[in-house]
This record gives structure tokens, C-alpha cells and sequence, in this order.
């Protein structure tokens, strides 16, 4: 039988260590999140939320216990393997675009396909599809400095998508946006987790994107309320 969840999270643990003091940013979190679900974790500054996002997308380890990811317990797969599953297999999307300036919406959206080794006109042609899911197929050659807030993240979603990833994870995605295009970009990612099946994990301080999602949990001094 398939494992129905694509992460479960056991007595997670993340200390900062300095030379006066160690600062507990997570405190025996456990969850477990189902394939294709999405959900929306929520919590003031400070309260851990980019610190579990990051141990979510195999960009930090946990002080104790244990990430898996289909699994896999992410803090033990090498370098190379873990950088593979990161770009095949998680989506990212931050509050910052981190578009090139220098390339065309097409190019950096393609970006993930070309450093998985695909050939530049496949991996285009991937860009364009991916630009097409989120309304942006009458943009792919405009540089993206010519591009608006809004549809910058629009690209940056679609670069996060480009190879069918299991997983899509965004930290504060709308946080840099006016409502209204704020708004827009809650809708396309709540609509990309039902058309594409991608399950999606968002941290937010947006109460109205949060209750897009199927699911949200609250971090509060490193603690994690409400989950199942």
C-alpha cells in the first residue's frame, strides 16, 4: 500500500546555537501531510514558520528527529542527492521573486529544466507550457524587468512548477504585493494544488490566503497548534 503522506515530521527539533545563548526556534514538532493536500502554516515574526519551510525543503537540518520525504529522511541523503531532490521534486516560491533580470520570462523559468541536464529547446518549450498555466503565455520573451509585481510571481510559480514537482512549498508568497494582486496569486497556487495535484505548503501571514487552503496550523513559541 502507498504511503499516503509525502512528509511526516517526528519530534522535530531546531536550535540555534550562539556564544551566549541557544535559542529554540521549533519544539518537538510532529506532523504529517497528506500527497495533494494543501495547507497553510501561520505564526507571528519570529515564530519559526521559515525555519520548518526550510527544513521541509531539504535546505536545513533538524537538531533532533526526523524529516521524511516520501521516506527518504532528508537530513541523511548526500549532497548531490539532496540538491536532486530539490530541484526535481520541490517547488519553491519566496516573497522575492529572485528572477535574473538579464533573461526573458521564458529563460528563467526554464532554469530548473536546463540544470537538470534537458536540452535548452525542451526545457523552453517546458517554459512555455509552465507560463501558459499561469497566464502569462503572452509574456515569454519580455525580460522580466519589464514585467509587473504581479506577474513576476506569477513567473517565479510557473519556474517552481516546470517539472511536475511533488511538492510545492511558498514562504510569505504574497507578502510582496499589493491585495488585489496578492489576491490573484492565493487563487493560481490554491488552483494549481487542485488541477495539478501538487501538494502545497504556505507560510503566511495572509489570513485570506491561508483559509484557501485545505488545512491551517499555527506556530506559537516554536510549537505547532493544531495539527491532526
Amino acid at each position: 500500500m502507498n504511503n499516503p503522506f509525502v512528509y511526516e515530521l517526528s519530534a522535530v527539533t531546531k536550535q540555534f546555537i550562539g556564544p551566549n545563548e541557544t535559542i529554540d526556534v521549533l519544539k518537538n514538532v510532529n506532523l504529517n501531510i497528506h500527497a495533494g493536500s494543501s495547507l497553510a502554516i501561520l505564526g507571528a515574526s519570529g515564530s519559526g514558520k521559515s525555519t520548518l519551510l526550510h527544513l521541509l525543503g531539504g535546505l536545513d537540518v533538524p537538531t533532533s528527529g526526523s524529516v521524511l520525504f516520501g521516506g527518504r529522511d532528508l537530513a541523511r541523503l548526500g549532497p548531490r542527492k539532496i540538491a536532486a531532490v530539490r530541484n526535481r521534486e520541490i517547488g519553491f516560491v519566496f516573497q522575492f521573486h529572485h528572477l535574473l533580470p538579464e533573461f526573458t520570462a521564458r529563460e528563467n523559468v526554464a532554469m530548473p529544466a536546463l540544470i537538470a541536464g534537458e536540452h535548452r529547446e525542451v526545457a523552453l518549450e517546458s517554459a512555455t507550457t509552465a507560463l501558459g498555466l499561469v497566464g502569462l503565455g503572452h509574456r515569454l520573451d519580455h525580460k522580466v524587468t519589464t514585467l509587473s509585481g504581479g506577474e513576476r510571481q506569477r513567473a517565479a510559480i510557473a519556474r517552481a512548477v516546470l517539472l511536475h514537482p511533488r511538492v510545492l512549498l511558498a514562504d510569505e508568497p504574497t507578502g510582496n504585493l499589493d491585495e488585489k494582486t496578492g489576491e490573484a496569486a492565493g487563487e493560481l497556487l490554491a488552483g494549481l494544488n487542485e488541477d495539478l495535484g501538487t501538494t502545497l505548503v504556505v507560510v503566511t501571514h495572509n489570513l485570506q490566503l491561508a483559509h484557501r487552503m485545505g488545512k491551517q496550523l499555527e506556530l506559537h513559541g516554536g510549537e505547532l497548534y493544531g495539527q491532526a
